[in-house]
């Protein structure tokens, strides 16, 4: 097996790629050894001691280096850790009971939410930001979550290596903010939630 590597625009997130698909649907971002409990490979990562942030896409894991941690010594034991993984066709997750655990859609409580006059226009801005956003962003080794639509605003959370990108706000403000505005001509500004 062999486990591709590609940089980041953030300098500190090396995105992982081995050749095989991670999660079957949506994404996961661990920003914490204790969130990378339920992921016996997000542990793992973590417990390197050296890491603060762990990614999972479909076909990718992006993994952030704390700073001041070096990349030269890290990244073989983070393609060590993965090698393993893949290779004895371990879980992603933990296995466990459902009992006790509540998942709210698309963490509800930092919803900024939409506008219900403009339905058709929401409607608009998912389908541009799926088509045309995701896989640009995913291709950097991040996802980008919509979080509602107020007054003429659309609020976007970045995550995995876009989350902490130096260049995160020009994308949305100049990159994302352009297209939507293009196409949607009622948007007039897009902000991080």
């Amino acid at each position: 097996m062999f486990i591709e590597t590609q940089t980041t625009p953030n300098p500190a997130t090396l995105k992982f790629m081995p050749g095989q698909q991670v999660m079957t649907s949506g994404t996961r971002d661990f920003a914490s050894p204790e969130e990378a409990e339920a992921s016996p490979l997000a542990q793992a990562i973590f417990d390197t001691g050296e890491v603060t942030g762990v990614f999972f896409g479909g076909d990718f894991v992006s993994v952030t280096a704390a700073p001041g941690a070096d990349w030269t010594a890290l990244k073989p034991q983070v393609v060590g850790i993965l090698l393993d993984h893949f290779v004895s066709q371990a879980p992603l997750f933990t296995p466990g009971t459902a009992g006790g655990i509540a998942v709210p859609p698309e963490d509800e409580a930092d919803a900024i939410g939409d506008d219900p006059a403009h339905a058709d226009v929401v409607a608009q801005i998912k389908e541009l930001l799926e088509t045309r956003v995701r896989p640009a962003v995913a291709g950097d080794g991040g996802d980008i979550q919509y979080r509602g639509f107020r007054e003429g605003v659309v609020y976007l959370t970045m995550q995995g290596a876009c989350a902490g990108c130096p260049s995160s706000s020009a994308t949305l403000k100049h990159g994302i903010e352009g297209l939507l505005k293009h196409y949607v001509p009622e948007v007039v500004e897009v902000r991080a939630a």
